[in-house]
């Protein structure tokens, strides 16, 4: 019956202090064009290929209530339970972007000879782990 039922992956949901602070700062750290940014700025989109980022606020009734409060790390010490992972043809010089327009760097991009990627981490406005690498395997060219 619904054994081919299959899913679209569509958004992937980042729960922020300041929506508009936040789209503002991934499309200047990581190079994403603004999609939307609504008038409230309770919820902002960026372009990222087939699936969309997506910005709310961190706390709201209308997903309190039903699904439960977002829990914000206490620490450095401490991650949300998910990263966001964005690729690039050059690790290096997005990173050094990143960094420049506000990401705290948490390791510089190095090479990880176990998955053959190039790999560097920071930290965005909101304290979410960015994970910025290179491809595994280059997507094919048309």
């Amino acid at each position: 019956m619904a054994s081919d039922l299959k899913p679209t992956f569509a958004y992937t949901v980042v729960y922020v202090k300041d929506v508009a602070k936040s789209v503002d700062f991934y499309a200047k750290a990581f190079g994403y064009n603004v999609r939307r940014l609504d008038e409230s700025h309770r919820w902002g989109e960026l372009e990222s290929g087939h699936t969309t980022i997506a910005f709310t606020r961190q706390h709201q009734h209308e997903t309190d209530d039903i699904t439960g409060v977002v829990q914000v790390p206490k620490s450095d010490l401490e991650r949300p339970p998910m990263e966001l992972c964005l690729v690039y043809s050059d690790v290096d010089v997005a990173f050094k972007r990143a960094v420049e327009n506000g990401a705290v760097p948490v390791n510089q991009p190095e090479n990880k000879q176990d998955w053959g990627q190039k790999v560097g981490y920071v930290r965005d406005i909101d304290g979410m782990t960015v994970r910025m690498g290179s491809y595994v395997h280059p997507p094919k060219q048309d």
